[in-house]
């Protein structure tokens, strides 16, 4: 590889649309933004995935199709008057001017509302990145002037195209081992990879896994290497371990998390592993959330704290998360099965001439499933995990 200090991810990035690999359903054939950069098509969108799926790269290969005057931004540090000076620049070339904003969600309602006047006039086009939900995280009049389009963790197969782009050598214990680490984000294991040919002569599993020591891959005050504290913080709550769940949760804090992650992972928690055990465990998650929203840090903590205690001293029961995910399965697998005629709606005369909501008891004892998934039992109440 080149020499120079440039980072190796940025030495492989993909320039060009033919370029880049997996986000097919974007990018292959008669995809939303390979359409557009075909055509030429001009418009607003985030791009919403978790870490190292090509978010960035998506951003320059549209922007330079497009014949671009393209400007990066990160929201962790830039600003309104950032954007002012994009704004009022006069740029070095006659096309589009293109703004990619990158953690988008850092950017709060005031600074998100000075955005919005220029996106809206098409003086600026934006195309905003986030790991998190853009629902919660981007203002509605924004939002609604901007198209969403999901990005995927790479899977196994990229990700070895995706390695041997890089041209080190890897064998097959070496190669899974790195897939399986950096859990189809491509920036990490690129970055294992570099950090590892700085350290050692060969690119082994064991050299892998002691360069991932390195203080360089520890958790990342912008929170793009926070896997492994979420997962430690999620199993110390599901292990009812307050002490062990509570140094977590200020590790993250102390990192400069966003607090608005962890306390969305907490009310997933609340449902997932308490359940039925303790339905209010949901009622306390979600005003450990307001909580966050209003207050803010440094005072929101003690209200983390408070919910991270509770959550991990409640009973656990995932009998309900098991159930939806079977029923999940059933219901991707069978596609729309009928509907008992009993129990479908029936606003019109023809409907119920036709046997729409016929014989219809609310408390009935009858099985009301498909005929295909009759006497199926999803629910089993069970506090095993």
């Amino acid at each position: 590889m080149d020499s120079s200090h440039e980072p190796l991810a940025s030495q492989i990035r993909p320039k060009v649309l033919k370029d880049i690999i997996g986000q097919n359903h974007l990018v292959g054939p008669g995809a939303p933004l390979r359409t557009a950069i075909e055509k030429g098509h001009l418009f607003s969108f985030i791009l919403w995935g978790p870490p190292g799926v090509g978010k960035t790269t998506l951003a320059r290969v549209y922007a330079s199709a497009m014949n671009a005057e393209y400007y990066e931004l990160s929201a962790v540090s830039a600003g309104k008057e950032d954007i002012r000076k994009i704004i009022e620049s006069t740029g070095t070339l006659l096309g589009p001017r293109i703004l990619f904003l990158d953690e988008i969600h850092r950017f709060n309602k005031a600074q998100q509302d000075y955005l919005l006047p220029y996106v809206e006039s098409g003086r600026l086009t934006l195309i905003g990145a986030t790991t998190e939900n853009p629902s919660f995280e981007v203002i509605p009049a924004l939002l609604s002037r901007c198209r969403v389009f999901v990005l995927e963790s790479f899977s196994e197969s990229e990700m070895k195209k995706i390695i041997k782009r890089t041209s080190f050598a890897l064998d097959r214990e070496a190669m899974n081992w790195l897939i399986n680490a950096s859990g189809g984000d491509a920036r990490q294991a690129i970055a294992i990879i570099e950090n590892t040919a700085g350290l050692y002569t060969e690119i082994t599993k064991t050299n892998l896994e002691q360069s991932l020591q390195n203080k360089l891959l520890r958790y990342d005050k912008k929170g793009d290497q926070y896997y492994d504290t979420i997962s430690a913080f999620i199993k110390s709550m599901r292990a009812s371990q307050p002490d062990a769940a509570l140094y977590y949760l200020a590790r993250m804090i102390a990192a400069g998390e966003d607090p608005k992650f962890i306390a969305r992972r907490m009310v997933i928690f609340a449902s997932e592993d308490i359940g039925v055990a303790q339905p209010t465990a949901l009622v306390v998650a979600n005003e450990v959330f307001r909580a966050v929203e209003t207050i803010g840090l440094p005072e929101a903590g003690i209200n983390l704290a408070h919910g991270v205690v509770h959550l991990c001293m409640a009973p656990k029961d995932k009998s309900a998360y098991h159930a939806y995910n079977e029923a999940l399965i059933d219901a991707k697998e069978y596609g729309n099965l009928p509907i008992p005629l009993k129990i479908r709606n029936a606003p019109t005369t023809l409907m119920k001439n036709l046997g729409y909501g016929k014989d219809y008891e609310k408390y009935t004892t009858d099985d009301l499933l498909p005929d295909k998934l009759k006497g199926k039992r999803y629910f089993r109440k069970d506090k095993k995990n």
